[in-house]
């Protein structure tokens, strides 16, 4: 009997998922629902950009964007599909180590899964609400992004800056 018990215990251990890793919730779960998860541990996935804030404290704080161009940047053929989703997450300066840089223009940041506590209106900071987070997964390394030049646009400013040209020049003869 005792023997059944301990092999049905360590069966469910194996088939239930760990809850060490916390809730798995989206960037606009948390931007618009922020207080339903104040205080609990969480799992997020998205795309780091902005900057690496280095703090004395020896935390680094940057912004994590869960927005459709994590999987699909405009430069590299996704399609404009609203604006851009992001929360503040804090971290030990450890897990920023290795990180690439972060996402700006003619880069796409690191993709990276992170567990930690939602910190909604956080009293010791200032109310500011963020992802203290414990743990980093890197999902995908940093890269450049191609900016292919929009030669149709580029044509048309300069038909309409020598329009201009010609405009000014003809003002100045009258």
């Amino acid at each position: 009997m005792r023997m059944t018990r301990a092999a049905v215990l360590g069966a469910l251990l194996l088939v239930l998922p760990a809850q060490a890793d916390g809730d798995a919730v989206t960037v606009s779960d948390l931007v618009a629902e922020g207080e339903a998860w104040a205080g609990n541990t969480v799992t997020v996935e998205g795309e780091l950009i902005g900057d690496y804030g280095r703090r004395a404290d020896g935390s680094v704080w940057t912004q994590l964007n869960g927005d459709a161009y994590v999987s699909e940047p405009l430069a590299d053929g996704g399609a404009a599909v609203g604006g851009n989703i992001g929360i503040g997450i804090r971290m030990d300066a450890s897990l920023a180590a290795s990180l690439d840089p972060p996402g700006r223009h003619g880069i796409r940041g690191p993709v990276v899964r992170v567990t930690g506590v939602w910190r909604w209106h956080d009293s010791r900071r200032q109310g500011e609400s963020y992802l203290d987070v414990a743990t980093l997964e890197l999902i995908e390394s940093g890269r450049p992004i191609r900016n292919g030049t929009d030669w149709a646009s580029a044509a048309l400013g300069l038909a309409l800056l020598g329009s201009a040209a010609v405009l000014w020049l003809f003002g100045r003869r009258a």
